[in-house]
């Protein structure tokens, strides 16, 4: 095997297979390698993203919201449903059926673009006049390919406990928490970041008892402190168990459980035994194998690839994105810089607003925030004016039994420019595309409170958290 392209991209996840199919229909030939194997065996693109992270996730909150609606809240609308059951099995291959669907989906569009996907591990081995050089091994021959432009977009993988084995069955990571046989009588999670509070609520909705440990003093320490406050409110009510400021000492496992020695934050210490245990203490870039050396790329002192803000790295024609490169390890994030770094190549100048990246915790009440915490612009100095408004008041929200939450949104005191927008409510992941939307164009507070809203929609509370800035919210 040995061939020549304009851009190869190493790794398949988000930022990967959107950088190959822009690259491609901005004419270029391209190759995309990937090695992800799912546990059948069978060679998958998507990544982490699509296999085993956002989409599997989101198909079992959508499970476990179902089964929860029909164990407590469908009474509240004259619905009798008795003896409730939950099919693990079931809902473990319906998951799958979803992911399926979406890495079937990612290689026909590979095909749709005329895109070459190299089956196995990338690997530079040199960068000579006719172009970076790649090996390229794994599924088959080993073979080397020649890129004059080469996209870095291998990802991240989850960050264990030194000394605290992961075998996805006692202890688990991402992966192992999306695989449970069965619903733990007693979970413990170490890490109330995304991943923790989402899984955590995966399994509490379906009746195990949920307790988390979380390391930092504060809980939700990136976000505006309101809604921190608030989802913390919302999660103790659910059963949720969170403790923060804790140091996790000894951890030992069994054959059936596992305990966890720590320290809370007032300096005692306890033990907590559990049945299964997810460790989500963050994640670590991928950038073992890749043979930066060879080309004279190193990674910095956290392993990440240094780049510029066209994530370019130090090397001409080489570039890295997505979770191997600064910046949140956002999947929309990824996607972004992989479209911006193919037209790049392309010869367009196109830019990313990092400020405009918006986050999300897919847990219920959803929770979703663009821009800058009130915190951030007071310890800037930035003369502010906040809007906040209840999503109690809004009639769409009562209708559907989801009331809970606030929107907030910050605007400069003088301009009243749109700084920042959080949100904590039933469907905020699509509420807060109007904030992100709104900031992206330098759009006023007042912008958004001129523009005519669907009633009844949720998309009424974010008008009325914009009016509430210029304290004229007319439903409060």
């Amino acid at each position: 095997m040995s061939k020549e392209f304009d851009v190869v991209v190493i790794g398949a996840g988000p930022g990967g297979y959107i950088a190959a199919i822009r690259a491609a229909q901005l004419g270029k030939t391209v190759a995309c390698i990937e090695k992800w194997k799912n546990p059948a065996g069978a060679l998958k693109l998507g990544g982490t993203c699509l296999n085993v992270g956002c989409i599997p996730s989101k198909a079992l909150l959508a499970s476990s919201e179902e089964f929860e609606n029909a164990s407590h809240h469908l009474a509240d609308h004259g619905i009798s449903v008795e003896n409730v059951k939950v099919d693990i099995i079931t809902m473990m291959s319906r998951k799958e059926a979803v992911v399926e669907k979406m890495t079937k989906g990612v290689e026909f569009l590979f095909r749709k673009n005329k895109i070459t996907w190299l089956k196995g591990h990338g690997k530079f081995t040199g960068n000579t006049d006719a172009g970076l050089q790649i090996e390229v091994s794994g599924e088959g021959e080993t073979g080397q390919v020649t890129a004059k432009n080469v996209i870095i977009a291998t990802g991240s993988k989850a960050r264990h406990l030194p000394n605290v084995p992961v075998d996805n069955k006692i202890v688990a990571d991402n992966e192992g928490a999306l695989s449970f046989t069965e619903v733990p009588k007693k979970l413990a999670v170490i890490g109330a970041g995304v991943i923790g509070l989402e899984l955590g609520s995966v399994w509490r909705r379906l009746g195990a008892d949920v307790t988390v440990l979380e390391a930092l003093p504060e809980f939700l320490g990136a976000a505006d402190q309101a809604l921190a406050k608030e989802a913390a409110k919302q999660f103790k009510k659910q059963g949720l168990d969170i403790h923060v400021g804790v140091k996790v000492g000894e951890v030992k496992t069994t054959d059936g459980g596992v305990s966890i020695s720590y320290t809370d934050k007032d300096g005692n210490a306890k033990t907590f035994d559990a049945d299964r245990l997810i460790v989500s203490i963050g994640r670590v870039p991928n950038t073992d194998g890749l043979g930066l050396d060879a080309i004279g790329l190193k990674t910095n002192e956290r392993g990440f690839i240094d780049v510029d803000d066209h994530c370019a790295t130090s090397i001409p024609g080489v570039y890295a994105i997505g979770d191997v490169v600064r910046g949140p390890a956002l999947a929309h994030k990824a996607e972004d810089e992989g479209s911006m770094v193919a037209e790049i190549i392309d010869g367009q100048k196109p830019e990313i607003d990092y400020n405009c990246i918006p986050w999300v915790i897919y847990t219920d009440p959803e929770i979703a925030w663009v821009g800058k915490t009130e915190q951030q612009l007071v310890n800037e100095g930035r003369a502010i004016r906040t809007g906040q408004f209840p999503v109690l008041a809004n009639g769409r929200a009562l209708g559907i039994g989801k009331a809970d939450g606030f929107v907030k949104m910050i605007a400069d005191a003088k301009t009243d420019e749109l700084l920042g927008c959080h949100i904590i409510s039933a469907n905020a992941s699509d509420l807060i595309a109007e904030a992100v939307v709104a900031m992206e164009f330098g759009a006023l507070s007042e912008d958004i409170a001129r523009i005519c809203h669907p009633h009844p929609s949720l998309s009424e509370v974010m008008r009325e958290a914009a009016l509430a800035v210029d304290n004229r919210a007319l439903n409060k």
